[in-house]
């Protein structure tokens, strides 16, 4: 998920490979020592704590700073399962992609073909509206997380508190994005939107039969054997091995720091709901970037990008964030951002060097700096 950048996922998009378990047989360490720094200049920073994994040619390297628990100060874990908030639009994007490849879509069929009715009210249209577009953000449908209502009642810390177990049906977040007019006509510029993958979500659904959430762990989650990844639906807990999440639940990234660790994530749906870790998001990205989860015309409609301002230097495909380093160096992936759990992932075009790695906090620390140490450091 992604709300307004001075909340919760200010340093996300609101953003495996070998099908082995999560072995992690360490590389020499001076190969990620500026990784390292990077990791503890972010927990000097504020970050309570930070997990990371990458794998590449040497193997798996996992390291840690900081601490799971503020209260008992106990440490952050390399097995630390955690909410990847829109990371899980890769996910979503993966299964449609999936679906076209089987003759059951196609990415320009209209919205309105899948959801007739669903998408009308204060100038939105589904009959104008593409697949394609709900994937790369060029649909133009308001984004329901900058509701003004909807920040206050489950972003803000009394309204948090108050709903934070409530939920939501993609039904009640659709009807918050159609009680704004669109951001702008479909195809004619890009805006970030979580209404976009709540409305990707919907038409897996409606597609297959089954929820969003089955498909991806049929489709991806089982034949990966990602056994940290899950869609918990409105379970409000996050499965051990796990941290705390903090959140400042404020416009500022000052004051008092809240543990927002339980909610309900229904109200994130196809958008961000996702648990993982992080050696699991490494053999994602690794697969799906290598071809083992599409064929290559998919894949190639995948990484077929559109100019965005997600993060510098980086354009947009169909749930895909490019970065181009300051190195120059290319790199696949998401961010995502939930309360209290900002996380990256990021692959390079060959699928063959990996990282994902966690804050749990969501006000503070450069996960730039880390992408950057990890991919450009000689």
């Amino acid at each position: 998920m992604r709300v307004r950048t001075t909340l919760v996922a200010t340093t996300a998009v609101a953003l495996t490979a070998a099908l082995a378990g999560p072995a992690l047989a360490a590389a020499p360490a001076a190969d990620h020592a500026t990784t390292r720094a990077a990791i503890e200049a972010a927990v000097k920073d504020g970050v309570p704590g930070v997990t990371a994994t990458a794998k590449d040619a040497h193997g798996t390297w996992s390291t840690t700073a900081g601490v799971r628990n503020l209260r008992t100060g106990a440490p952050r874990s390399a097995e630390d399962r955690y909410r990847v908030g829109s990371i899980t639009k890769t996910f979503v994007a993966t299964v449609l992609l999936q679906l076209e490849a089987e003759g059951r879509l196609s990415l320009d069929d209209t919205v309105h073909k899948w959801l007739p009715g669903e998408v009308r009210g204060h100038g939105h249209d589904g009959r104008a509206i593409t697949v394609r577009q709900l994937l790369n953000h060029t649909s133009g449908v308001f984004n329901y997380t900058e509701d003004d209502e909807f920040v206050r009642t489950y972003f803000l810390k009394d309204g948090f508190f108050k709903h934070r177990y409530d939920r939501k049906t993609p039904q009640d977040l659709l009807a918050v994005a159609m009680s704004h007019k669109p951001n702008f006509a479909p195809g004619t510029s890009w805006s970030y939107s979580n209404t976009n993958y709540l409305l990707a979500a919907m038409v897996i659904e409606k597609v297959t039969g089954h929820s969003y959430g089955s498909e991806i762990r049929d489709r991806i989650i089982a034949p990966l054997h990602l056994t940290a990844t899950s869609v918990p639906g409105t379970r409000v807990t996050v499965p051990r091995p796990s941290s705390r999440a903090y959140s400042k639940l404020a416009e500022s990234t000052t004051g008092p720091t809240y543990d927002v660790t339980t909610l309900n994530p229904s109200l994130a749906y196809g958008s961000g709901e996702m648990i993982s870790d992080s050696a699991d998001l490494d053999r994602f990205y690794a697969a799906l970037i290598g071809g083992r989860l599409l064929p290559p015309h998919q894949l190639k409609e995948m990484k077929t990008t559109v100019k965005a301002d997600v993060v510098p230097g980086a354009r947009y495909g169909l749930g895909l964030i490019d970065r181009t380093l300051s190195c120059g160096v290319h790199v696949w992936g998401h961010d995502g951002g939930i309360h209290g759990s900002s996380s990256v992932a990021a692959t390079t075009t060959d699928g063959r060097h990996s990282l994902a790695f966690n804050f749990n906090g969501d006000w503070s620390g450069d996960s730039e700096a880390v992408i950057e140490a990890e991919f450009c450091a000689k």
